[in-house]
């Protein structure tokens, strides 16, 4: 059943809605700027990542990088190093690529329109919306799964959020509800609603500004909304590293624009034939990426003498480091976490595992 678009109600839900965002809204730092470097930092931040754990980073982050010049002119590899922990790097990847994009076509200042903003790197129509609402006081819904879940529920609306034209359906329900005031606030406002209420499981309706005028609830069916009928089908790799060390140092080498983890550090890959005396254990770890199961095998491969090192690691263009640098480097999660192990149970003598 499609919702019954009744432009009065529409708006009083809207207005209902900003009501409770104004005694009830989380207290965070970038809800207390303008600024749209800010904005958009926290917006592409927050893309992958919860707020309680993107909040330190997100400080850290504008403390080093405070507008956009300061980033545009960071190396890549410090930009990597500051998004570290925060996983999914080709977020960091393209914000330094826009921040050369706002110098170059834009003179430096961050673009004050839709469609200028919507054409950085990396800025999907989501995050276009949410910073010209917010920064900018345009009147444009910031529609993300937040929104397709508190409006499906809301309308008791069966309009499957798989399909290709969800996100405008969706954007012209959102516009209805809209006041033509707070464009910024009605969005902040979705996104609380649906983060810390109106949640994926376990929704608590009972605290629910709009409980009383939501059709699912009414009717006892918010665990069937929204609807979803394409799953996205997951596939399954297998990765295998060669771990090659002496002692305290070891080999890394920087990954490239394709595939996963773009430009993050990575062990070797392959070894020749004749260090496979020289492996000492074998390692295998799971790890899940969006849409993708890897099984992840590390071997150790201990080399005997410093010299066998330097010479694989000059015929094939590795950098050799110890594990104090390695904290200067970002690498794949799995391959970090084997890092710490690696320093925690063996400082490099003994057993690993």
């Amino acid at each position: 059943m499609k919702a019954k678009k009744q432009k009065p109600d529409f708006l009083h839900l809207g207005e209902k809605l900003l009501n409770w965002y104004g005694t009830n809204s989380r207290d965070l730092p970038w809800r207390k700027t303008k600024d749209p470097y800010k904005i958009w930092i926290c917006e592409i931040l927050l893309q992958q990542t919860q707020v309680k754990q993107g909040l330190n980073h997100y400080l850290r982050f504008v403390e080093r990088f405070p507008d956009v010049k300061s980033l545009a002119e960071a190396h890549e590899d410090e930009v990597l190093l500051y998004w570290k922990g925060l996983g999914y790097y080709s977020r960091a990847l393209n914000l330094h690529k826009a921040s050369k994009q706002i110098m170059q076509d834009f003179d430096g200042n961050f673009p004050d329109d839709y469609e200028s903003i919507l054409s950085l790197k990396g800025v999907g129509k989501y995050t276009a919306a949410a910073i010209a609402s917010i920064a900018f006081d345009l009147k444009y819904p910031a529609v993300d799964g937040n929104f397709y879940r508190v409006l499906s529920r809301l309308f008791a609306d069966n309009f499957d959020i798989s399909n290709a034209k969800a996100f405008q359906y969706f954007s012209e329900l959102a516009l209805l509800m809209m006041p033509e005031h707070q464009f910024g606030d009605f969005n902040e406002a979705m996104m609380d609603l649906g983060s810390e209420i109106c949640k994926p499981k376990n929704p608590i309706c009972v605290a629910c500004p709009l409980n009383e005028d939501c059709l699912a609830f009414q009717s006892g069916t918010v665990n069937e909304f929204p609807l979803k009928t394409k799953k996205t089908k997951v596939t399954y790799l297998e990765l295998t590293y060669y771990f090659i060390n002496f002692k305290d140092q070891f080999l890394i080498k920087r990954r490239g624009d394709d595939f996963i983890w773009k430009k993050l550090y990575e062990f070797s890959t392959s070894i020749p034939e004749d260090f496979e005396q020289y492996i000492r254990r074998s390692n295998s770890i799971s790890h899940k990426l969006t849409h993708k199961n890897l099984n992840i095998i590390i071997n150790d491969v201990q080399l005997p003498d410093l010299e066998l090192l330097k010479k694989f690691a000059s015929e094939n263009d590795f950098e050799i480091i110890n594990l104090e640098e390695a904290k200067q480097k970002s690498f794949p999660k799995p391959l970090q976490n084997y890092l710490e192990n690696y320093s925690k149970k063996s400082s490099f003598q003994g057993e690993l595992f």
